[in-house]
Order: C-alpha cells, then structure tokens, then sequence
C-alpha cells in the first residue's frame, strides 16, 4: 500500500535518495583531507599540507550541506503532495457519503486531519536511510578491506547483526502501532459519540460513568503509546550497542598497530598514522546508515498502519451519495417523480423492493408502512442520498443520476425527524444564505407557523442557534425546517415523520405548515406512522402492500 501510495512522486523521492547517498558519501572525501591534515602537523614542517587540507575539508562540507538540503526540500514536496492528495481524497469522499450519526466520522476526522501527517516521515526520514543503507556502509567496507583486512572483517562481523535484529525489532513494532492507530480512532469515535449525547449524559445524571469510561479507554492508549515507545527504544539500543562494539574494536586494532604492538591485520606495509586515522573517521559512519534508518523505523511502522487504515478506508466505500457537488444546469420543468423496478442492496445482502410509483408534481402523498418496511430509506432515495442498487428513478423527466442530483436537490426541501442547524442565527438558519428578504421570511415563518417561536427568542432572528438547535423543542426544530423550505420556494418537500413524539397541537401546527406548503404548489412526501396526517394527504401508500 505505502509502494502504491508513493507511485506518483517515485521519481522526486528516488532522486531525493540520490542526492542524500552521494552527501554520505562525500564524508569519506571529508575523512581523506582529515587524516591528511592531521598526518601532516605530526610530521615537521606540515602546516601549509594541513591548511590545504583544511580548506578541502570545508568545501567539500559545504556541497554536502548543499545536496542534504536540496534532497530535503525534494522529499519533503513529494511527501506533502501526496499527504495532500490524500487528504483531499478522504474530504471529497466523505462529502458525498451519508452517514447514520457519528458513527466511525471521528476516526475518519483523525485519520485525515492527523495520521496521515505519520507518512511524511516515512517517505523523508526512511525511504532515504534505507538506500544509504544499501550504498553507503557496501563503499566503507570495501575502502576498509583495501586498507586493512582485520578492519574490514570487523565491521563485516559487526554490521549484518544490526539488520537481523531490527528485523526482529520492526515486527513487534509494526504490530504495536497498529493497535495505537485503531485505539486512537475508537477514542475520537467515543468521544464524538459522548459528546452528542450530552444531554442524555446530564438527564440520567451518568456524568462520572462517562467519565470513568473515558479515563479508562485513556490508560489504554497511553499504555500502547508506551508499548510503541518501548520497542523504539530497544531497537535504538541495539543499534548502539552493536555499533559501539564495531568501533571500539578498530579504535583498539588501529591504535595498537599504530603503537606497534600488532604486526598483522594490513598488507605488504604496516597501516601509517593517516591510514589508521581514516580508518577510524570512516568506522562511526559505517554505522551511521544503519543509525538513521533504526531513527526511521517507527516512521515505518507508523506509516503502515496508517496506510492499512487507509486501504480499510478505502474497501468500505459503500454508502456515497448521487452527485460531484459541483455547479450543474438547473433541473427545469414539472416536479413529476416516477419510480420504476427501484430496489436497494441491504447490508445484509438482501434487496429492498419498492413499487412503482407515479407522483404528478404539487400533489400530496403519503408513505406509510410498519417500522423497518424502508419509508426513510425510500426519502433518501428520492433526495439521491443513497444509490439504489437497480431500477431508476425520473425526476422532472430525467433518470435521477450523479449528473442530475445536484440540480434536484436545489428543488428539494427536507423535514428530518433529528432537524440539525448551522453554528449561526436564526436568520441564517432559515434563508441558509439566500439573499434575504423581509417579506419573504414573514411569509415562510407564517406558513410553519413559526413566528411565536422568533418572538419567544431572545435576540428575535438574530438568536444563535447550536447545530443541535439549542433552545428549540423538537416541534420548533421541525417547524423551523418547514420555514426553510418555504423560504427557498422548495418545488418537492420530503417529510420523514415530522409529527412523531409531538403532542396533538404541536402536531396540527406542523401538519398546518406542511399542508400550506402544498396549498401551494408544492410536492409533498410525507413518511409517517400518523394516520391524522396521512388522512390530509391526496394520496397513500403502503410499503407492505407493495
């Protein structure tokens, strides 16, 4: 997945890696000019070699500092880019999916605002060190080798060590990070889900049960993001440890030959004291790769969780709604809805079959049915919030498609049973950001019978309301999206049971309001359980009998 993911910006980050294998590799030039320099002030006369040697030292360090820059800056844009372009997927995708509540919204909020921020290091930090570690301690060995055989079999010995037991390491840590992204979106879930049901929370007075739920999913997460952090560190000491170990070893080889204590380990000359300062520079930073890369193996481990969440994201992709959400020609003509073979794919696996219907526009009907027989489903269909899975539905004389539902919502009206506001005033709420008319308000808040409610409020239209309506009954909520509707001049109003759980008057007065709407020219769809209301319609239908 992490392959597939980076496909896009292979080259930028292959010529990143490039870059940064061949500034690791100017530290041999630098190592060269220093043991030069130092060979050269022990031997008389040596200052002029040992400044020449110097200012090749300082050069070379800055084209290296150069190239590990523009290598940085190259990986980094390549990441960002795809980072980017995920996140924008997940947003564009998520915009068109109807959701039932909250259910899974944070964990995908969590993965896109922060997870995906884990794949930056992983194509910055690991795809690099991975190749140095490929390049770089191969190129040390041989110079190694060529120098001095005892040199080159210790870090021989010393080296392939690291790898098998990062290995071991990497598994572990894999694992662990897996299990700290899903707790990570399991506790944004229940949170989200804590949160909407404040009210509840505070009627049944279970304040201090939530409370204890939290601290305990909490422990949970930290005690993973411990277990993470274990393995990091586990790994990075037995790095060090098997690093430390390869050169103290050619520090005492190098150091005795140089006393004259060993005579073996080089070839035809004993090893110079130039030979054995190389040798020593080189020795930290053949392990320097191998450093950087256990630095970036959480990165790694990070990164692949995040990417199977993300191709998890990606298999559950049922549930998008009709339309791009881009602007489409308007949708003209009469309102007429017919529905011919439609029928729905359950979760389950099973079909939902729904009769064919004719209904003329500025008619009234009502949908009717036992719970579960699809009333609701059947209202999502029709406003294009679910795919049906065969048949079609005609719409003004259009199949109802991605390149019509757009235009026919513009057309649509809708009276949920859970009415959700904006963050904004009671104004807004109903013109949602419609060029404001005063007479035009009055009649659509005269039409719900809404105007009590406005004059009850206590800054009048400019009262702000919560998302969750706060201050409105439910009769008020469902009211005020009755006065919505009639405001934006809606050609086709969905109703999903706007009386239930409404005393008799407020019932009557949101039945009033949605009659006047038909009154006027309105389509009206009703879905409901009230056989009052359902009496008032032109026309009912009953999913049972079809």
């Amino acid at each position: 997945m992490l392959a597939a993911m980076a496909l896009p910006v292979r080259r930028p980050l292959q010529a990143a890696s490039a870059l940064s294998v061949f500034a690791s590799l100017l530290w041999i030039a630098q190592a060269a000019f220093v043991a030069w320099a130092l060979s050269a002030l022990l031997a008389p006369g040596g200052m002029v070699e040992a400044a020449i040697a110097a200012g090749g030292f300082a050069l070379i360090g800055l084209i290296r500092a150069g190239l590990g820059f523009v290598a940085e800056g190259i990986s980094f844009r390549a990441a960002e880019k795809i980072v980017v372009t995920r996140r924008k997927e997940i947003v564009a995708r998520e915009s068109l999916r109807r959701r039932n509540g909250t259910a899974g919204s944070a964990a995908i909020a969590a993965l896109a605002a922060e997870k995906l921020d884990l794949i930056e290091p992983y194509l910055t930090r690991y795809a690099p060190a991975r190749m140095r570690v490929a390049v770089v301690p191969i190129v040390i060995l041989a110079i190694a080798f060529a120098l001095s055989w005892a040199v080159g079999l210790v870090l021989l010995v010393s080296g392939p060590l690291i790898p098998v037991f990062m290995a071991l390491v990497g598994m572990a840590a894999k694992e662990a990070s897996e299990r700290q992204m899903q707790k990570i979106g399991s506790l944004n879930d229940l949170l989200s889900e804590r949160l909407s049901a404040l009210v509840d929370i505070r009627l049944l007075d279970a304040g201090d049960a939530v409370v204890a739920g939290f601290r305990h999913e909490a422990d949970s997460l930290r005690q993973r993001t411990m277990e993470v952090l274990r393995i990091a560190f586990l790994s990075s000491t037995v790095l060090e440890l098997f690093s430390a170990i390869g050169v103290a070893m050619v520090a005492v080889y190098v150091g005795f030959s140089l006393l004259g204590q060993l005579g073996f380990g080089a070839y035809a000359t004993p090893l110079t004291a130039a030979e054995g300062i190389f040798l020593l520079l080189l020795a930290p930073d053949y392990f320097q790769p191998m450093r950087d890369l256990s630095a970036a193996w959480h990165d790694k481990a990070s990164a692949e969780a995040v990417a199977g969440e993300l191709a998890g994201w990606h298999e559950a992709g049922a549930g998008q709604i009709l339309g791009t959400g881009d602007p489409q020609p308007a949708l003209t003509g009469p309102a007429h809805i017919a529905l011919r073979g439609l029928t729905l794919r359950l979760p389950d696996g099973r079909d939902l079959r729904f009769p064919d219907l004719d209904i003329p526009a500025g008619t009234s009907i009502a949908i009717t049915g036992a719970s579960g027989a699809g009333k609701t489903t059947l209202l999502s269909l029709l406003a294009g919030l679910q795919q049906p899975a065969g048949g079609a539905i005609l719409v003004a004389g259009r199949p109802l498609t991605d390149d019509t539902a757009d235009a026919w919502r513009a057309r649509l009206g809708w009276v949920p049973q859970a009415p959700r506001f904006l963050n904004a005033s009671l104004r807004r709420n109903v013109t949602l950001g419609a060029l404001y008319d005063p007479a035009r308000l009055s009649g659509a808040l005269a039409t719900a019978a809404v105007g009590d409610v406005v004059a009850a409020a206590p800054r009048g239209l400019q009262t702000r309301l919560g998302e969750a309506g706060g201050g409105l009954s439910g009769g008020e909520g469902r009211r005020l999206t009755v006065a919505r509707a009639a405001y934006a001049g809606a050609d086709v109003l969905l109703a999903d049971e706007p009386t239930a759980d409404l005393d008799a008057e407020t019932a009557r007065a949101v039945a009033d309001g949605l009659m006047a709407l038909s009154r006027a020219g309105a389509t009206l769809i009703v879905a409901t359980h009230d056989a009052a209301l359902a009496a008032r319609m032109d026309r009912q239908v009953s999913l049972e009998a079809g």
